[in-house]
């Protein structure tokens, strides 16, 4: 039964959102990928928001249920079924009289389960597709059998894309490379390496007092370049992000340097390598929102890369719905942990795979420690911890990394604030 409401407030809700867009007729940039798309979606927003009146997904808004949400500008009403009826309401309403409504709409498009993108694309006509990383063990491979056939799902939004639409893809990413190869429309790529449109360079960490605070880097393309600055946050993502939100930037005829303007203001997202303040002088990286094989690499690659540090400390959490990619995508991120961490803290039981493939690579044992769950983990971190040691936070959704967090931040009454999952319905559950 509570399989058939949902599946009725979604089409339902669906059916608005397709009858809102033949009369508003916003121009639709939908950003997908398997490695940042909300932290490049939030960028393209921040950018472009300025320029013309603009919507964007909020959170991570990707889903069947979360798409029309965003056209229609519904919140989520989780469990309330009365809110589910007054969304009904404001949907029709708005959908009949679509008064001031954005110009562009920026829409992140994600799939968890086979059938996920068709679904959306059956009544989604992109302008603008930004496809950010395909990576060989993409996040949901379990529901799909193959990585091949998640890569197809996500692609099929590549087909959807209106006939004078352009196509603003990570050069850097073979798969991405070869797709785009493939359509008919205008192409741009943005990467770190030419021959991209959009080239990054430089990616330095930003210190103050021998503490990360940000980092700093030049995108350019064959006309322009600016130089882009992030603050309170870590990670070559995001001159990625930054790199296609500049691609874009140039669509509506906003400068690079303009671009990196707007975005000096921008406050990366919850939970996506967020420099946040610790315990005892302690520096904290969050990265807790979600994890995948290429994302947790790449974050231990950032922690390994700093430099007056005191310790650096892993913090690794379960990779959910890998598979039978599961055992060696633990067993390499340990590897990696060995040679990026001086202490590695696991949290779950297939990230006991993590801790096995550390001492592999040789990783003391007394320098590893596991635990079941992420409270009693944050508890003992509590007790680990020296002043000057940076600590990377990471894992997977379900195994709520965030809750450690909690346990060794500066300022735990600024944890609605600072966070991911800190809403009423996320403490419930």
């Amino acid at each position: 039964m509570k399989n058939f409401l949902k599946s009725l407030v979604v089409t339902i809700l669906t059916f608005e959102a397709k009858l809102l867009l033949r009369r508003a007729k916003p121009q639709i940039i939908a950003v997908t990928g398997s490695v940042g798309k909300t932290s490049t979606k939030d960028a393209i927003y921040q950018v472009i928001r300025g320029q013309v009146a603009a919507r964007k997904s909020e959170k991570s808004y990707n889903s069947e249920l979360g798409v029309p949400l965003t056209v229609l500008g519904l919140e989520n009403a989780w469990h309330n079924p009365v809110l589910w009826l007054k969304n009904i309401i404001d949907g029709l309403f708005h959908a009949l009289f679509p008064i001031n409504y954005p110009a562009v709409l920026v829409l992140e498009m994600g799939v968890d389960r086979p059938g996920d993108m068709k679904r959306l694309t059956s009544w989604i006509k992109p302008d603008i597709v930004v496809l950010t990383r395909l990576p060989n063990i993409p996040a949901h491979v379990e529901h799909f059998g193959s990585p091949e056939a998640i890569i197809a799902e996500k692609l099929i939004l590549l087909n959807a894309l209106h006939d004078k639409g352009v196509l603003i893809y990570n050069r850097d990413d073979e798969k991405a490379e070869a797709a785009a190869r493939e359509i008919r429309q205008k192409t741009i790529g943005f990467g770190r390496y030419a021959p991209a449109d959009f080239t990054a360079s430089g990616d330095n960490v930003l210190y103050q007092d021998s503490v990360p605070i940000g980092m700093s880097f030049l995108i350019e393309s064959e006309k322009d370049k600016g130089e882009f600055l992030v603050t309170g946050a870590l990670g070559v993502q995001y001159a990625y992000n930054f790199a296609a939100a500049g691609a874009v930037a140039e669509h509506f005829g906003i400068s690079l340097q303009e671009c990196a303007d707007r975005l000096s203001h921008h406050t990366p997202a919850p939970g996506r390598m967020r420099l946040i303040d610790g315990i005892k002088e302690t520096v904290i990286i969050d990265d807790s929102y979600n994890s995948s094989p290429v994302a947790a690499l790449q974050a231990l690659s950032t922690l390994g890369e700093l430099r007056g540090v005191n310790r650096r400390i892993a913090v690794l959490g379960d990779m959910l719905e890998l598979g039978r990619y599961s055992v060696e995508a633990h067993k390499q991120l340990g590897k990696q942990a060995a040679e990026t961490s001086d202490i590695l803290i696991t949290v779950g039981m297939r990230a006991r795979e993590i801790a096995e493939g550390a001492e592999k690579a040789g990783m003391k044992p007394e320098q590893i420690h596991q635990y079941d769950e992420a409270v009693l983990a944050g508890r003992e971190l509590q007790n680990l911890l020296q002043p000057g040691d940076t600590i990377l936070i990471k894992g997977s959704q379900g195994m709520r990394m965030e809750r450690i967090v909690v346990e060794v931040m500066k300022e735990p009454d600024r944890a609605e604030e600072l966070l991911v999952r800190q809403s009423q319905v996320w403490q419930t559950i």
